[in-house]
């Protein structure tokens, strides 16, 4: 075949491929058929390749390696962009003089001056200053649980609460109170503990004005009222 032949037309577009294979990969975006499907959530892609990118999450594989650091991820794009870091070149925010690695995070930080949120949510309207943040909230809507742990079948629309939750398992417990060393799994665990400290009760009752640390303590107390 000689170069630059495309001999394998679209019929929905028009557009055109080398080969047939291709022309097939590409017809699912118009026919919505989605063949490779994903053991673990069930979600499905219309490549192989995705699908592979994909489940990782799950499994936690890491693959492409950072030369300089060591630190992995587990996609290509995601290490290019990591990269940046390494290089002596910035690009500076002319309005704060904040510097970046790379121009896609330049330009998301750059929304911040504008006000611009150029996201918006299908479901309710709402509207991010990135495409990331609008791709997690929308799991709200869509109940879509993405990060799946590896111990055991509990799975989750945000990757802070998998990490969260898989401390469970590791045991460990980042969260320090600087009053007394206590340590905790999750932020809002030491934020309660250090109001032993404070003696802030935040959560009053409506009934006897009675307050807690906690609003699960005053859910709690709220039921010796009924």
């Amino acid at each position: 075949m000689h170069s630059g032949e495309r001999p394998h037309l679209c019929q929905d577009c028009g557009k055109s491929f080398v080969s047939l294979s291709q022309l097939r990969i590409h017809q699912r975006i118009h026919t919505g058929e989605k063949p490779y499907h994903c053991s673990y959530c069930g979600k499905s892609f219309n490549q192989a390749s995705p699908l592979q990118v994909h489940q990782r999450i799950h499994t936690g594989e890491k693959p492409y390696h950072c030369s300089q650091c060591g630190k992995c991820f587990c996609q290509s794009s995601a290490l290019i962009q990591h990269q940046h870091i390494h290089s002596e070149e910035k690009l500076c925010c002319l309005e704060c003089g904040k510097s970046f690695n790379s121009p896609s995070h330049l330009r998301v930080h750059q929304h911040l001056h504008t006000g611009k949120k150029p996201h918006h949510c299908v479901h309710c309207g709402k509207s991010f200053t990135c495409l990331s943040n609008l791709q997690s909230h929308q799991r709200l809507h869509t109940g879509e649980k993405v990060y799946g742990c590896v111990q055991c079948p509990k799975s989750f629309t945000r990757l802070s609460n998998l990490k969260s939750h898989q401390r469970v398992y590791t045991g460990e417990k980042p969260y320090r109170c600087t009053q007394c060393e206590k340590s905790f799994t999750h932020p809002s665990n030491l934020r309660v503990h250090q109001r032993l400290h404070t003696g802030d009760k935040p959560y009053g009752c409506g009934k006897c004005k009675k307050h807690f640390r906690s609003s699960s303590d005053l859910t709690k107390h709220q039921r010796t009222h009924r």
